[in-house]
């Protein structure tokens, strides 16, 4: 009685492995939380500009 939920998983592939080994998983999560909260910072500012606009 063997299901295929029971087989073993598939080798990563070649180049998913070569780009953890390049970089290191804690860098790749602070660089998405970097560029998300440089986003955030950004369109926060723009949001300030184009309401200051708005109040003259």
């Amino acid at each position: 009685m063997s299901h295929s939920s029971d087989a073993a998983p598939e080798p990563q592939s070649p180049v998913r492995r070569r780009i953890e080994s390049k970089f290191p998983r804690g860098l790749v999560i602070r660089l998405v939380a970097y560029l998300f909260v440089g986003h955030l910072f950004a369109f926060f500012v723009y949001l300030l500009f184009v309401l200051g606009a708005s109040n003259q």
